[in-house]
């Protein structure tokens, strides 16, 4: 199955609350590569490749998590690049 990559802007009371710790604890968990970090304008960046079922899953643990503190999620699914060898918090 062909990878994907999920680029994501999650806006809210995201920042603040493990968002970032969890992402990388769930991405451990389903093998999904890519990074996570804080932006100066108080949303979250996520960026995640996997094939498109483990994002989906990803996604929706992600959303599950923190269904109450996201207020918008800003979601494009493109092609994946293969440049991260691991999930990570960036900064």
């Amino acid at each position: 199955m062909a990878k994907k990559r999920l680029h994501a802007f999650f806006s809210g009371n995201v920042q603040g609350v493990g968002f970032r710790f969890t992402a990388v604890d769930v991405a451990d968990d389903l093998g999904v590569n890519g990074r996570v970090r804080n932006l100066r304008d108080g949303r979250v960046e996520l960026i995640a490749e996997a094939d498109e079922e483990t994002l989906k899953d990803f996604l929706t643990r992600i959303n599950q998590y923190f269904s109450r503190y996201i207020r918008d999620a800003d979601i494009e699914w493109l092609e994946a690049s293969d440049e991260f060898k691991d999930f990570g918090i960036g900064y």
